[in-house]
């Protein structure tokens, strides 16, 4: 059975991030989360992967968004 690693642990091992940087990380899809009952755990070969990827999100682009070409928001409307 693979270990499983609380949001703090999983923090530590990664340089010593805040939790709450990688509860944004579990939100944004970067980190899958696992469940066991109300906790929410992350598998030790996905924090590996995420080591390994340097960081990079798995989940797609946000839809309806476009490149804004150097422009700021207010020169889109």
């Amino acid at each position: 059975m693979e270990n499983l690693l609380s949001v703090e642990e999983a923090a530590r091992r990664l340089g010593g991030i805040s939790k709450w940087t990688v509860h944004a990380w579990l939100s944004q899809g970067r980190l899958q989360r696992t469940k066991v009952g109300r906790r929410t755990m992350i598998r030790e070969s996905e924090l590996q992967r995420v080591i390994r990827d340097g960081g990079k999100s798995r989940a797609p682009g946000r839809k309806g968004t476009r490149p804004n070409r150097g422009k700021s928001a207010f020169e889109h409307r």
